[in-house]
């Protein structure tokens, strides 16, 4: 669904919409609370709404940010890409802002907070819509909006859900906002509460690891002693230097092999994996032992890739390592 469609289907007056034609309001009653919204359905619902609203030009010193969060930190590359093209191109899409509820005079970010932060950074006013709007109005905008951008992460959407559970939202209400049924979101839900936050915040987005990888990591979490080798590998030196999904792939492997390790542990320590990284970035590795399996973990842009000629060239390679070791044993 294009952007702007979203954007109409919150700025519009609702009055113009057909009879019989709109669907519920935010305030979700009866069938809606178990209705799956799809983004199709969003793009259907926006199209029946007026067009035109007015876009002006608000002092990014005037816009506080939204009263729930919905992303973590990092991505640095995607936001200097973003403040590259506004600073070349201009603004194309409006932020959506609303009246702050308590400051007169200032606004909040009901979506559009990377936009605003870009335009805050280069010095120029953020090109606007400003609607007033109820809490609940705000939510389901800012979810509905994330979705039609799909580039929000599981950890980033489950923390959304267990945020607005924390402001008192209701069920039908997040399902609402994040297009999820309810099902999803007592998963989401269960992740955001089980993993402790300043974990989650450690690693950040994640952008790459799904619902699957968190659940599990979830199980590994539930158990106290986990947390403590977890929060050993967090203080180690670098690790906030490394991606977000290397930090969770280390911090995996690392909980899982304490967990299955014997209480009593041999003064033999299995040796610590480590990370690769080649092509400017463009593809990464955690490398390393696991018991006795020899693990390679692949990410970023070239793995697939990467991965499919490993396999194709493994024999070859085996060929090249065992001559090396004849070469050695016998000179």
């Amino acid at each position: 669904m294009a952007r702007k469609d979203l954007l109409k289907s919150v700025m519009g007056d609702a009055s113009q919409a057909k009879p019989g034609a709109e669907r519920s309001s935010y305030a979700m009653r009866g069938a809606s609370k178990t209705m799956k919204v799809s983004i199709d359905s969003l793009a259907e619902n926006s199209k029946r709404l007026l067009e035109g609203e007015t876009i002006v030009e608000i002092d990014t010193g005037l816009i506080d940010a939204s009263f729930v969060n919905d992303r973590l930190s990092g991505d640095d590359e995607a936001f200097e890409e973003l403040k590259r093209s506004i600073s070349t191109s201009g603004q194309d899409t409006p932020v959506l802002l609303r009246p702050h509820p308590e400051m007169a005079g200032r606004y909040m970010v009901v979506f559009g907070h990377r936009r605003v932060r870009a335009a805050r950074a280069l010095g120029r006013p953020v090109r606007a819509v400003v609607k007033e709007m109820d809490d609940v109005a705000h939510v389901l905008a800012q979810g509905q909006e994330n979705t039609a951008r799909a580039d929000l992460s599981f950890i980033e959407k489950a923390l959304f859900a267990k945020n607005l559970r924390d402001l008192g939202q209701e069920k039908d209400v997040i399902q609402q906002a994040l297009t999820i049924d309810g099902t999803l979101l007592s998963r989401m839900l269960s992740v955001a509460s089980t993993v402790p936050g300043h974990v989650i915040a450690a690693i950040g987005p994640a952008n790459q690891i799904g619902r699957d990888r968190w659940e599990d990591f979830k199980k590994l979490m539930a158990e106290k002693t986990n947390l403590k080798v977890a929060d050993r590998i967090l203080a180690t030196d670098g690790f906030d230097q490394l991606d977000s999904e290397t930090k969770f792939e280390i911090l995996h492997s690392k909980v899982a092999e304490a967990g299955r390790a014997p209480k009593r542990r041999s003064a033999k320590t299995a040796p610590a994996k480590r990370t690769w990284t080649a092509g400017e970035g463009r593809i990464k590795g955690v490398i390393g032992r696991t018991g006795r399996a020899y693990n390679i973990s692949l990410t970023s842009k070239d793995s697939a890739a990467f991965g499919e000629f490993l396999s194709e060239n493994l024999e070859d390679l085996y060929a090249e390592f065992l001559r090396k070791t004849e070469e050695t044993s016998t000179s």
